[in-house]
């Protein structure tokens, strides 16, 4: 057998594996909703706040700013209601501060998503080895059907505490299902499959994302009558993602290594794989097994303190931080009113063909990661949004002097875009997944995700401070965090395309040994010359 024909007996795409990954990744579909969703009923939302709080509403600009990462308080301009209300008999006082309350409100409105996803993200290891991967994606989607009911009946109650306490919920699902998901899709899917199936968190989340832009158009739902069943939709999807769970196998890696269930672990291989001989797949959980039967189970503390796991803790946690911190959302920020300064008469249209780049270019990194690699995909799309920040930049700054600068701007944007989907933004979801084997897994997505949800909330609370502070210069501060992240990725994230677990462990184990015996070349030539 060539080697061709190996790599695709190899590969086993069954039904079973398709079901069981398009089945979990709804939960990504839904996450991707949620952080889109929020932001083209704003104004329309934003009025119905004022009315039940008998308050006039801002008379602001909204920004339809669905980013890849979502918008949270500070990635929109606040406000965007230009109101028909009467303001009520007030005081001078009492009408200054009425907007301000609006604007807490829906800060609070936006933000209590991460701030769930923050607080559930910490649990998703201990959820995840107690209760079994499909089970506890089959318990945490209560979560987000109780987020959505509280949001899609709003109209019904004090509309702003159950849009609050909706997105809380249904933050706490994401946060969980965003562990969850990759931990799951990395321990069924083939070595050969692993980054292509990875890569469709991704998909799932700028789907989701799209499709809420869509339908938050205002001749759709995105209007005072139907913007409840618009923030409640995704519940449709955790209802199909609940039922199609209970014909899902379990993880045959949690059957084994965590369980030591055989038998069981053989048969959920055998219906993910088909007719194909599962003890290759039983000899490698076995010498991980082994693995990880000679050390305690570790701790997200002990994930920290142990240098066995410094190095790839520090990867997986990079990796998120450069995602969030690439300026994915400020190109979408920025992109309506860059829109309408090229003369677009409906730049929210713009926004969305923006959505469909994001979508496509998406798709089409499901098959470039396991040709071109890991590695490799995350260094050119670091590298090619550094320079579109730059043009971006540019662009920006030289608007007012020469109007054909408007579409340097726009063209950076896409290709901002297309870059971030290339690497940067599929690739943190499953990389951490692949870089620890079934020990310390569940701690370390823990922390990444963790890490990945505050960095949202620390992106949006404070962009919008920066570009008030910067101007079209808060690209610069971008590209040189783009610069940073080019070059520890260079020098420090290994490649992950097509290694086992342990080949990956190994990798870390021979840059610890190198930079230890540098460090100790380092000291000897010291102590001749001393």
């Amino acid at each position: 057998m060539d080697k061709k024909s190996k790599m695709q007996a190899e590969k086993h795409l069954t039904g079973t594996l398709v079901l069981s990954v398009f089945t979990a990744v709804l939960g990504f579909f839904q996450y991707g909703y949620s952080l889109g969703v929020i932001n083209a009923p704003q104004k329309v939302i934003e009025a119905h706040y004022g009315r039940v709080l008998g308050i006039a509403p801002l008379d602001k600009h909204a920004t339809n700013a669905s980013g890849e990462d979502g918008t949270v308080p500070g990635m929109e301009s606040w406000g965007g209601t230009k109101g028909t209300l009467t303001p009520p008999a007030d005081t001078g006082e009492d009408l200054a501060t009425s907007p301000h309350i609006l604007t807490m409100y829906w800060s609070l409105s936006v933000s209590m998503f991460a701030v769930g996803g923050m607080v559930s993200s910490f649990t998703v290891g201990w959820i995840g080895d107690q209760l079994g991967r499909v089970k506890a994606m089959l318990v945490v989607n209560v979560l987000s059907i109780a987020g959505n009911l509280l949001m899609g009946l709003a109209k019904f109650g004090p509309s702003h505490m159950l849009i609050i306490a909706g997105r809380a919920v249904t933050g706490l699902y994401c946060g969980l299902s965003s562990g969850l998901v990759p931990m799951y899709v990395s321990e069924v899917s083939p070595t050969a499959l692993r980054g292509a199936l990875g890569t469709l968190h991704q998909l799932a989340i700028v789907t989701g994302i799209l499709i809420s832009q869509v339908l938050g158009l205002d001749f759709l739902l995105g209007n005072d009558e139907m913007w409840p069943l618009l923030l409640g939709l995704s519940g449709v999807a955790a209802l199909l993602q609940f039922f199609l769970l209970l014909l899902c196998p379990e993880s045959p890696r949690y059957l084994y290594i965590k369980l030591g269930k055989v038998e069981e672990a053989k048969k959920s291989l055998k219906r993910l794989r088909g007719n194909c001989d599962p003890m290759k797949e039983i000899a490698e959980m076995e010498k991980e097994k082994q693995e990880a039967a000679s050390e305690k189970k570790v701790s997200i503390r002990q994930l920290f303190s142990s240098s066995k796991y410094r190095q790839a803790v520090i990867v997986a946690l990079m990796v998120q931080v450069s995602q969030q911190f690439s300026g994915i959302n400020a190109i979408f920020y920025y992109s309506t009113n860059i829109f309408e300064r090229a003369g677009v008469d409906q730049p929210v249209y713009a926004t969305i063909g923006v959505g469909v780049v994001n979508t496509v270019f998406t798709v089409i990194s499901v098959f470039l990661v396991e040709k071109a690699g890991r590695r490799s995909l995350f260094l050119a799309g670091l590298m090619g949004m550094l320079i579109s920040a730059v043009a971006m930049t540019v662009g920006l700054v030289l608007l007012s002097q020469f109007a054909w600068m408007s579409y340097v701007s726009m063209v950076a944007i896409f290709l901002f875009v297309i870059f971030f989907e290339v690497g940067p933004g599929p690739i943190p979801w499953f990389i951490v997944a692949e870089l620890f084997s079934q020990g310390p897994r569940p701690a370390a997505i823990a922390i990444a995700g963790f890490c990945n949800w505050a960095c949202n909330f620390i992106v949006g609370m404070c962009f919008q401070y920066i570009a008030d502070l910067c101007g079209p210069y808060v690209f610069v501060i971008f590209a040189a965090l783009l610069l940073v992240f080019f070059l520890f990725a260079y020098f420090k994230v290994p490649e992950t395309k097509g290694k086992s677990f342990e080949e990956i462990a190994a990798v870390f184990r021979r840059k610890k040994l190198l930079h230890k015996a540098m460090t100790e070349l380092e000291n000897l030539r010291g102590s001749e010359e001393a």
